[in-house]
């Protein structure tokens, strides 16, 4: 194996060269307190920066075997060096080093929740880094004293500030893994308890923005506090006891006046699947992990999907039973997103009325009266949601501000005021009583079952001109799959480019995995048991730092928006 010397001489000797011959760096090198390894390089000072790793001996590093002797904890300790490495990084100083790219040292930068990454890895032997470095030029010429400077000053300061024990602050480590735990643990034992959510007291929800997801700040920030009685008190592994609201299973309404909190509950709960970092206000927000955001979507397509239970009996004759769409209305893709969502493996429905089309979610007596049901294919959401509770176990929460006659399907009701939540079910109970609706029933048969569907792999096709596999994900809500262009700008519960990255990744691995007679789902089941055998690397390709932890809920979402997709149903 080449040395640190070998390295600095090499790049002394390439100083002023056509930048080309930075390929000549590729390989790996000891540089004593850890193997430097230089995967692939730039073609040119504007490209994607050059992909790096680093090996840092597991006993050297000397992290105690208590930090990462779980899965919970090896998640939450790599998302922690994976902070420090990357505020360092953006801290070195190194970004005036010459044109483009020059001088950069890139690590995935994590956000307000805590999710497993490919940045840092742990093992029996090794912590290593995956990052990247703008290799320098000035010019098309390569600026060897530059990187000279990066590779034998910058980085080993990056490295032993971010990679060592030592130098970290454990108190910061150890809170960091355990208010991880805690939220796992939680998380793991909802469904014993018979719950589909929890909302600690004290939880700060407010955002500051809508492009700032810290928590807000301020004298007019509420914190949260459960109504009395439906206060519940859960053990954890490291705080001990924690009380809070629980939401137990059945269908849930979210109800109050404009402005106090009703959507920034839903929020909360729409990413209370994941945990958070200490200080975000919602670290002890726990929802069901099989939780999905469901809203209309017009325009997208929709491709052999039994949407009968919500729509059938089009005027043109169209078989609801197989329905595909290239156009899909508010009504018919919300329908659609939530068959696919049940289809993937969802067990608790999260839906804003503010998102949701409205003659998909109730039509009162007046407009019953006036359109007849017999000339109205779409069955409204308020006469199925107890069936889909009852006949599939799947519980729903549902923000509504406008529709009381919800009041005659819910289990429990939660009026926002002030952003205090209260429990309203006994008072809504009556007023439904006192009021009784005049709307009929529309909801006909049963719903026992979601027809699977079989993805064909021939509609799966990343290729892009030369290159077999071309698949990028531009930012957190658009992947382009070789000539296709799928748009995630709907699906509310990723948080993360790298999230959607992976799921680029995930597509084409799933593929090979489809042979024509396995279902959606059973592709979705076996991809999943190959990630938890062998972590996203499982995903295939080069190693790289850019991939971040994905449901299969979402993955399955990214799929049924493939516009070259297709599927056949099994009966």
């Amino acid at each position: 194996m080449r040395t640190e010397r070998d390295l600095r001489s090499h790049l002394e000797r390439i100083d002023g060269k056509g930048y080309r011959a930075y390929k000549e760096l590729q390989g790996e090198y000891d540089i004593g307190e850890y193997i430097l390894g230089i995967d692939h390089v730039q073609g040119d000072p504007f490209a994607t920066p050059s992909r790096i790793r680093v090996f840092v001996d597991v006993e050297a590093a000397a992290f105690p075997e208590d930090t990462y002797n779980t899965l919970s904890r090896e998640v939450a300790l790599r998302d922690l060096l994976t902070r420090h490495f990357s505020k360092n990084a953006r801290g070195s100083g190194g970004g005036n080093r010459g044109i483009g790219k020059s001088g950069l040292i890139i690590m995935d930068m994590p956000g307000q929740e805590v999710l497993e990454r490919t940045s840092i890895l742990v093992n029996g032997s090794s912590i290593e880094a995956r990052f990247l470095m703008g290799l320098p030029a000035f010019g098309r010429r390569i600026a060897g004293r530059q990187a000279a400077d990066m590779f034998l000053n910058d980085l080993p300061g990056i490295i032993k500030a971010s990679l060592f024990f030592e130098n970290l602050d454990k108190k910061a480590i150890y809170d960091h893994i355990r208010q991880s735990e805690d939220s796992d643990h939680i998380r793991s034992r909802l469904g014993k308890k018979d719950l589909i959510a929890f909302v600690a007291n004290g939880s700060i929800l407010p955002r500051r923005s809508g492009i700032d997801d810290r928590p807000m700040e301020g004298d007019d920030v509420v914190p949260f506090r459960s109504p009395p009685d439906l206060e519940i008190t859960l053990d954890t592994p490291n705080r001990g006891e924690v009380a809070g609201m629980g939401i137990s299973r059945g269908i849930t309404l979210i109800v109050g006046g404009g402005y106090h909190g009703k959507s920034t509950l839903l929020s909360a709960l729409e990413v209370g699947i994941y945990n958070h970092v200490i200080g975000d206000g919602r670290e002890l927000v726990i929802t069901d992990p099989s939780a999905v955001k469901i809203r209309a979507e017009d325009g997208r397509r929709v491709e052999n999907v039994d949407i009968s239970p919500f729509i059938s009996d089009l005027p043109i004759g169209k078989d609801t039973r197989s329905f595909s769409t290239e156009d899909a209305s508010g009504s018919t893709s919300q329908a659609a997103n939530i068959i696919e969502a049940l289809e993937a493996g969802a067990g608790t429905l999260l839906i804003d009325e503010d998102t949701s089309a409205t003659n998909f979610m109730i039509r009162d007596h007046r407009m019953q009266e006036l359109v007849t049901k017999d000339k109205e294919p779409i069955t409204p959401f308020i006469d199925r949601v107890r069936q889909l509770h009852e006949e599939l176990s799947v519980s729903t929460v549902l923000v509504i501000g406008g529709s009381g006659d919800y009041f005659d399907v819910a289990d429990l009701v939660i009026c926002m005021e002030g952003y205090v939540p209260v429990n309203r079910t006994s008072e809504a109970r009556e007023i439904a009583d006192k009021y009784r609706t005049e709307r009929v029933v529309e909801g006909k048969g049963t719903i026992t079952s979601i027809t699977p569907r079989i993805p064909i792999p021939s509609s799966f096709d990343p290729s892009r001109g030369r290159r077999d596999v071309k698949i990028t994900a531009r930012d957190i809500s658009t992947i382009s799959f070789g000539n296709e262009t799928i748009d995630l700008s709907r699906i509310e519960q990723l948080v993360h480019r790298s999230q959607t990255k992976a799921i680029g990744d995930a597509i084409h691995r799933a593929t090979m995995m489809m042979d024509g007679k396995r279902t959606l789902k059973e592709v979705l089941d076996q991809l999943e048991d190959r990630l938890d055998e062998a972590g996203l690397d499982g995903l295939g390709g080069p190693p790289v730092g850019d991939r971040a932890y994905f449901r299969s809920l979402e993955l399955a979402c990214a799929i049924n928006r493939l516009r070259t997709l297709k599927m056949k149903q099994r009966r």
